[in-house]
């Protein structure tokens, strides 16, 4: 088969490899889908993955063409999404099925290998069949979007909270997309480009709720559109100390900010702005991943759910697909920024 391996930093090359060989309680997935993440622009280019080498990519679909000693033959033949993380079962978390909160957990395209190739092996504990009306593709989004999801139900939102989300990346605009398919109405996005702007209009987000940071004054803008009050959450999903600085400062008293963003360098806060915390009484929740095999509204079952009825549209936001020969191309444009992207998504066949 035809893969993208990472033998270091910045040392990744199409190989042709041999298929995987399945474990007994694994299948093997004929990968039709596969997003590339923002996570791993710099596991490719600048940290390296946790073991090398290693085929990246954990956002697929895909499938099911062989299966384990150990797993049921109805598994065959099904198309399925992917849950990347493989919990350990044994820790704390995982006997309260938190697994998102596994503290000895594997993961597919970070420490073992994963689906920017033609066929991955992967654990049939963690697939999920797709309804007939799911797409690959849209399938292929499924865990960028239950990240989403996750956030947002981290904080105990009521319909008329005025909800800031900070950030127009990926994870930001499959945010607004949740929050305005339950009707939140008073939800705003900042973002730093006209092509995410144009994106969000997309999506459904009225003009007027779009902050342009490169133009404005964020805070100043907010507690404008909020009779000075401030948003009742704040969405962080940037991953930076300016924009951590000024969600906090976008929030009203005993306001709700979660931070969604990956860091991009240490966050340090400056003391007014820790005092804001202090003397507004804000509650700070973070948020990684996903509940995924929890209940039957689990955030991969919600959007699943939300998918099949029609009531998300994630494929607007799909701006580029690519053969798996030249995902390369896909890299290099996220890495540096010579295009305008929101998900930029491998199809191998």
């Amino acid at each position: 088969m035809k893969a993208w391996m990472l033998h270091g930093v910045g040392k990744i090359e199409l190989e042709e490899i041999p298929q995987p060989i399945v474990r007994n309680d694994e299948v093997l997935l004929s990968v039709k889908a596969c997003g590339i993440c923002g996570s791993d622009i710099p596991r490719i280019y600048t940290t390296g993955a946790h073991n090398m080498p290693l085929i990246p990519g954990h956002e697929f679909s895909g499938e099911v063409v062989q299966i384990g000693a150990e797993v049921h033959r109805a598994w065959l033949g099904k198309r399925v999404g992917v849950f990347p993380l493989i919990p350990c079962q044994r820790c704390p978390a995982c006997m309260q099925k938190k697994y998102e909160l596994c503290s000895g957990y594997d993961y597919l395209g970070s420490r073992r290998n994963g689906a920017f190739a033609e066929y991955v092996a992967v654990p049939a504990w963690n697939l999920l069949e797709l309804p007939d009306a799911v797409s690959y593709e849209e399938a292929a989004m499924l865990e960028p979007m239950a990240v989403a999801v996750h956030a947002m139900r981290r904080v105990a939102l009521r319909a008329s909270d005025t909800v800031l989300v900070y950030g127009a990346g990926t994870i930001g605009m499959l945010l607004t997309m949740f929050l305005l398919e339950r009707h939140q109405n008073a939800a705003f996005v900042v973002g730093n480009k006209p092509f995410q702007r144009e994106m969000l209009m997309r999506l459904g987000l009225p003009e007027p709720h779009y902050c342009d940071s490169t133009q404005t004054d964020v805070p100043a803008w907010v507690h404008a559109q909020t009779q000075g009050q401030g948003a009742d959450a704040v969405f962080e999903c940037v991953g930076k100390c300016d924009t951590i600085s000024q969600s906090i400062q976008c929030a009203k008293r005993e306001g709700h900010i979660c931070t969604v963003g990956n860091p991009h360098t240490d966050i340090l806060l400056e003391r007014n702005t820790y005092w804001n915390i202090l003397r507004k009484q804000m509650t700070v929740t973070g948020t990684w991943n996903s509940s995924f095999k929890t209940s039957q509204d689990d955030d991969w079952k919600y959007v699943v759910q939300k998918l099949a009825r029609g009531a998300i549209q994630p494929r607007y936001l799909i701006t580029h697909r690519f053969p798996v020969q030249r995902l390369e191309e896909g890299l290099r444009s996220m890495r540096d920024k010579t295009q305008n992207y929101v998900k930029i998504m491998m199809i191998p066949q």
